[in-house]
Protein backbone atom coordinates (compact mmCIF):
# COMPACT_ATOMS: atom_id res chain seq x y z
CA UNK A 1 0.00 0.00 0.00
CA UNK A 2 1.39 3.72 -1.00
CA UNK A 3 2.28 6.28 1.83
CA UNK A 4 1.03 9.58 0.25
CA UNK A 5 1.63 12.08 2.89
CA UNK A 6 -0.98 15.50 1.74
CA UNK A 7 0.55 18.60 2.57
CA UNK A 8 -1.91 21.81 2.67
CA UNK A 9 -3.21 24.31 5.71
CA UNK A 10 -6.70 24.21 4.27
CA UNK A 11 -8.15 21.10 6.43
CA UNK A 12 -11.10 20.89 4.42
CA UNK A 13 -8.90 19.79 1.39
CA UNK A 14 -7.12 17.61 3.64
CA UNK A 15 -9.55 15.72 5.16
CA UNK A 16 -11.63 15.45 1.63
CA UNK A 17 -8.15 13.84 -0.26
CA UNK A 18 -7.18 12.13 2.91
CA UNK A 19 -10.62 10.11 2.67
CA UNK A 20 -10.67 10.03 -0.79
CA UNK A 21 -7.28 8.25 -1.38
CA UNK A 22 -7.59 6.45 1.32
CA UNK A 23 -10.88 4.56 -0.33
CA UNK A 24 -8.72 4.62 -3.71
CA UNK A 25 -6.25 1.86 -1.86
CA UNK A 26 -3.40 4.94 -0.72
CA UNK A 27 -2.27 4.95 3.06
CA UNK A 28 -2.83 8.31 4.04
CA UNK A 29 -0.98 10.92 6.93
CA UNK A 30 -1.78 14.42 6.34
CA UNK A 31 0.30 17.69 7.47
CA UNK A 32 -0.42 21.31 7.67
CA UNK A 33 2.68 22.92 7.67
CA UNK A 34 5.98 22.82 6.53
CA UNK A 35 7.34 21.70 10.11
CA UNK A 36 4.77 18.89 9.95
CA UNK A 37 5.71 17.90 6.15
CA UNK A 38 9.81 17.79 7.62
CA UNK A 39 8.83 15.60 10.02
CA UNK A 40 6.60 13.03 8.33
CA UNK A 41 9.81 12.82 5.90
CA UNK A 42 11.79 12.16 8.28
CA UNK A 43 10.13 9.24 10.46
CA UNK A 44 7.95 7.88 7.80
CA UNK A 45 9.55 8.21 4.33
CA UNK A 46 6.21 8.54 2.42
CA UNK A 47 6.33 7.16 -1.28
CA UNK A 48 4.85 10.89 -2.42
CA UNK A 49 4.01 13.83 -1.68
CA UNK A 50 1.03 15.57 -2.53
CA UNK A 51 2.67 19.32 -1.72
CA UNK A 52 0.62 22.88 -1.87
CA UNK A 53 2.84 25.95 -2.72
CA UNK A 54 1.70 28.26 0.02
CA UNK A 55 1.94 27.31 3.41
CA UNK A 56 1.53 29.13 6.96
CA UNK A 57 5.12 28.64 7.81
CA UNK A 58 7.34 28.47 4.33
CA UNK A 59 6.76 27.70 0.48
CA UNK A 60 6.28 23.99 -0.50
CA UNK A 61 8.44 25.04 -3.52
CA UNK A 62 11.65 25.23 -0.69
CA UNK A 63 10.44 21.69 0.65
CA UNK A 64 10.92 20.46 -2.81
CA UNK A 65 14.24 22.15 -3.54
CA UNK A 66 15.64 20.89 -0.15
CA UNK A 67 14.10 17.34 -1.40
CA UNK A 68 16.23 17.14 -4.48
CA UNK A 69 19.61 19.20 -3.02
CA UNK A 70 19.79 15.63 -0.51
CA UNK A 71 19.45 14.13 -3.65
CA UNK A 72 16.00 12.40 -1.97
CA UNK A 73 14.11 10.52 -4.84
CA UNK A 74 10.85 10.93 -3.33
CA UNK A 75 8.02 12.44 -5.89
CA UNK A 76 6.31 15.79 -5.40
CA UNK A 77 3.50 16.41 -7.39
CA UNK A 78 2.31 20.47 -6.52
CA UNK A 79 -0.97 21.80 -6.10
CA UNK A 80 -0.90 25.68 -7.13
CA UNK A 81 -3.66 27.96 -7.94
CA UNK A 82 -5.40 28.41 -11.33
CA UNK A 83 -3.06 31.44 -12.37
CA UNK A 84 0.28 30.18 -10.51
CA UNK A 85 2.55 29.72 -13.88
CA UNK A 86 5.28 30.86 -12.38
CA UNK A 87 4.90 28.87 -9.50
CA UNK A 88 4.60 26.09 -11.77
CA UNK A 89 7.53 26.73 -13.99
CA UNK A 90 9.67 27.51 -10.73
CA UNK A 91 8.20 23.88 -9.84
CA UNK A 92 9.50 21.69 -12.26
CA UNK A 93 13.05 23.77 -11.83
CA UNK A 94 13.34 22.98 -8.37
CA UNK A 95 12.59 19.13 -9.12
CA UNK A 96 8.67 18.73 -8.65
CA UNK A 97 7.74 16.08 -11.04
CA UNK A 98 4.33 16.53 -11.83
CA UNK A 99 1.86 19.74 -10.79
CA UNK A 100 -2.12 20.83 -10.83
CA UNK A 101 -3.99 23.43 -10.61
CA UNK A 102 -6.34 24.44 -8.03
CA UNK A 103 -9.58 23.56 -8.20
CA UNK A 104 -8.42 20.17 -9.16
CA UNK A 105 -10.75 16.94 -9.31
CA UNK A 106 -9.41 14.38 -6.88
CA UNK A 107 -10.00 11.63 -9.78
CA UNK A 108 -7.18 13.73 -11.86
CA UNK A 109 -5.40 14.05 -8.84
CA UNK A 110 -5.48 9.93 -8.72
CA UNK A 111 -4.82 9.48 -11.93
CA UNK A 112 -1.35 11.60 -11.86
CA UNK A 113 -0.41 10.09 -8.35
CA UNK A 114 -0.76 6.76 -10.10
CA UNK A 115 0.95 7.96 -13.41
CA UNK A 116 4.36 8.94 -10.87
CA UNK A 117 4.46 5.86 -8.94
CA UNK A 118 4.73 4.09 -11.95
CA UNK A 119 7.28 6.26 -13.25
CA UNK A 120 9.32 6.07 -9.77
CA UNK A 121 8.98 2.02 -9.68
CA UNK A 122 10.03 1.92 -13.36
CA UNK A 123 12.99 4.11 -12.26
CA UNK A 124 13.99 1.84 -9.23
CA UNK A 125 13.62 -1.59 -10.76
CA UNK A 126 15.47 0.18 -13.98
CA UNK A 127 18.60 0.33 -11.13
CA UNK A 128 19.28 -3.06 -11.66
CA UNK A 129 19.62 -2.94 -15.08
CA UNK A 130 21.76 0.26 -15.14
CA UNK A 131 22.00 1.64 -18.55
CA UNK A 132 25.16 4.23 -19.58
CA UNK A 133 24.99 6.73 -22.94
CA UNK A 134 27.56 8.46 -23.97
CA UNK A 135 26.81 11.38 -26.64
CA UNK A 136 28.47 14.57 -27.22
CA UNK A 137 31.08 15.35 -24.03
CA UNK A 138 29.11 13.57 -21.74
CA UNK A 139 27.86 10.89 -19.96
CA UNK A 140 24.74 9.60 -18.74
CA UNK A 141 24.44 6.95 -15.99
CA UNK A 142 20.94 5.80 -15.42
CA UNK A 143 21.52 3.53 -12.67
CA UNK A 144 22.85 6.72 -10.27
CA UNK A 145 20.69 9.08 -12.57
CA UNK A 146 23.58 11.31 -13.11
CA UNK A 147 25.47 13.36 -15.96
CA UNK A 148 28.62 14.17 -15.90
CA UNK A 149 31.72 15.73 -18.79
CA UNK A 150 33.88 13.68 -19.53
CA UNK A 151 36.65 13.41 -16.83
CA UNK A 152 34.82 16.66 -15.57
CA UNK A 153 32.58 18.10 -13.19
CA UNK A 154 28.64 16.62 -12.97
CA UNK A 155 25.65 17.96 -13.97
CA UNK A 156 23.17 19.23 -11.57
CA UNK A 157 19.92 17.46 -13.28
CA UNK A 158 16.66 17.53 -11.70
CA UNK A 159 14.28 14.39 -11.71
CA UNK A 160 12.14 15.08 -14.29
CA UNK A 161 15.34 16.63 -16.46
CA UNK A 162 16.97 13.42 -16.12
CA UNK A 163 13.66 11.79 -17.29
CA UNK A 164 13.33 14.40 -20.20
CA UNK A 165 17.21 13.33 -21.33
CA UNK A 166 16.66 9.52 -21.36
CA UNK A 167 13.92 10.22 -23.46
CA UNK A 168 16.00 11.99 -26.21
CA UNK A 169 19.10 9.61 -25.63
CA UNK A 170 16.67 6.44 -26.35
CA UNK A 171 15.39 8.12 -29.47
CA UNK A 172 18.50 10.32 -31.25
CA UNK A 173 17.89 12.03 -33.72
CA UNK A 174 13.67 11.42 -33.82
CA UNK A 175 11.72 14.28 -34.06
CA UNK A 176 9.20 13.94 -30.73
CA UNK A 177 6.48 16.48 -30.07
CA UNK A 178 5.40 17.84 -27.07
CA UNK A 179 2.49 15.60 -26.56
CA UNK A 180 4.80 12.16 -27.03
CA UNK A 181 7.33 13.77 -24.71
CA UNK A 182 4.70 14.54 -22.19
CA UNK A 183 3.37 11.29 -22.44
CA UNK A 184 6.77 9.58 -22.04
CA UNK A 185 8.26 11.21 -19.12
CA UNK A 186 4.79 11.77 -17.64
CA UNK A 187 2.27 9.50 -18.84
CA UNK A 188 -0.38 12.04 -19.14
CA UNK A 189 -1.72 14.85 -22.01
CA UNK A 190 -0.77 17.97 -22.30
CA UNK A 191 -3.49 20.74 -20.94
CA UNK A 192 -3.93 23.96 -22.83
CA UNK A 193 -1.16 26.11 -22.80
CA UNK A 194 0.86 23.34 -21.47
CA UNK A 195 5.07 24.86 -21.28
CA UNK A 196 5.99 22.09 -19.19
CA UNK A 197 8.27 20.38 -22.01
CA UNK A 198 9.33 23.97 -23.21
CA UNK A 199 10.64 24.73 -19.65
CA UNK A 200 12.55 21.06 -19.35
CA UNK A 201 14.01 21.68 -22.99
CA UNK A 202 15.45 25.50 -21.79
CA UNK A 203 16.47 23.83 -18.93
CA UNK A 204 18.68 21.38 -20.55
CA UNK A 205 20.04 23.56 -22.79
CA UNK A 206 21.07 26.19 -20.44
CA UNK A 207 22.82 23.29 -18.28
CA UNK A 208 24.45 21.02 -21.01
CA UNK A 209 25.28 23.75 -23.96
CA UNK A 210 26.21 23.54 -27.25
CA UNK A 211 28.68 21.39 -29.41
CA UNK A 212 30.65 23.41 -31.81
CA UNK A 213 28.60 22.72 -34.66
CA UNK A 214 25.41 23.87 -32.85
CA UNK A 215 22.99 23.22 -30.33
CA UNK A 216 22.32 19.44 -28.87
CA UNK A 217 18.51 20.30 -29.00
CA UNK A 218 16.81 21.15 -32.05
CA UNK A 219 13.21 23.00 -32.25
CA UNK A 220 10.92 22.06 -35.42
CA UNK A 221 8.12 24.86 -35.57
CA UNK A 222 4.72 22.72 -35.55
CA UNK A 223 6.81 19.65 -34.76
CA UNK A 224 8.81 19.25 -31.42
CA UNK A 225 12.32 18.53 -30.54
CA UNK A 226 14.94 16.39 -31.50
CA UNK A 227 18.37 15.67 -29.98
CA UNK A 228 21.33 16.40 -32.79
CA UNK A 229 24.25 14.70 -31.77
CA UNK A 230 25.10 10.27 -31.78
CA UNK A 231 24.41 8.73 -28.87
CA UNK A 232 26.26 5.34 -27.95
CA UNK A 233 25.00 3.08 -25.81
CA UNK A 234 28.27 2.27 -23.05
CA UNK A 235 31.02 4.85 -22.35
CA UNK A 236 33.24 5.67 -24.58
CA UNK A 237 36.31 3.61 -26.46
CA UNK A 238 39.58 3.59 -24.85
CA UNK A 239 38.61 1.35 -21.59
CA UNK A 240 37.94 3.53 -19.03
CA UNK A 241 35.39 3.02 -16.78
CA UNK A 242 32.10 4.97 -16.08
CA UNK A 243 33.68 5.66 -12.32
CA UNK A 244 37.06 7.03 -13.66
CA UNK A 245 35.52 9.08 -16.83
CA UNK A 246 32.71 11.06 -14.07
CA UNK A 247 35.95 11.40 -11.32
CA UNK A 248 38.83 12.76 -13.85
CA UNK A 249 40.89 9.74 -12.78
CA UNK A 250 41.46 8.23 -16.61
CA UNK A 251 42.28 12.15 -17.67
CA UNK A 252 46.12 10.41 -18.39
CA UNK A 253 45.31 7.76 -20.11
Amino acid sequence: MDHILIVDDDPEIRRLLARYLSDQGFRVTAAASRRECDRWIDTSRPDLIVLDVLLPDGSGLDICKNLRASRSHIPVILLTALKEEVDRIIGLEFGADDYLSKPFNPRELTARIRAVLRRAAHAKSAESEARVFSFAEFIADTGTRRVHKFFGAEIELTGAEFDLLVVFLEKPGRLLSRDRLLDLTQGRKSEPMERSIDVLVSRLRRKLGQTEAGPLFRTIRNGGYQLTVPVKAGIPDGGASVTALASGKAHSR
